[in-house]
């Protein structure tokens, strides 16, 4: 079997970081981390320091899919109300498995925040700021990398604004 850490798509990780400056510290691992839950187990973290990277699409008027990645943290869903409001357009869904895989070069679970086969607006949710670290998909779902919220919004050339649902409000007793 080969090196995971020389396979193309985690090649493409490590050479866009490394274009701005950045070097990443990819762990491979024998088992997936397609899971956040799956990731979180594998490198000691608690659920909410994983990032996971979602594809959504709009589509613009000439009938093609525009992708949107957002960056939330493993212990959250992303509010479609929310993500709307701050791309603009009623017209966004999740995207299929298909279309993940099509408008970024990578599959569902080894989905990394910036890499993107084109250029792909990426919006990262607050939740992940108040890390030291968090851990995200390195292009595959065995593969991930440690990186500092402020590094990975560079990295991704996120745009920051609260996409995640609300908590349920607390019940007084």
């Amino acid at each position: 079997m080969p090196n995971a850490l020389e396979h193309p798509a985690v090649q493409r990780v490590l050479e866009a970081a490394a274009r701005k400056g950045v070097t990443l510290e990819v762990t491979v691992f024998a088992d997936s981390t397609h899971t956040a839950s799956d990731a979180a187990r594998a490198v000691g973290a608690e659920l909410a320091q994983i990032v996971k990277s979602l594809v959504f699409v709009t589509s613009p008027d000439d009938g093609s899919l525009e992708p949107i990645i957002c960056l939330v943290s493993g212990a959250d869903r992303v509010d479609l109300e929310r993500l709307a409001a701050v791309v603009g357009r009623r017209d966004i869904r999740r995207a299929t498995a298909r279309e993940a895989d099509e408008l970024t070069g990578f599959t569902i679970g080894g989905i990394p925040p910036f890499g993107h086969d084109r250029r792909t607006r990426v919006i990262m949710d607050p939740d992940l700021s108040p890390y030291e670290t968090v851990w995200a998909a390195a292009g595959l779902p065995t593969a991930v990398f440690p990186v500092a919220p402020a590094i990975l919004r560079m990295l991704a050339d996120a745009h920051v604004a609260p996409i995640a649902e609300e908590p349920p409000a607390q019940q007084a007793s």
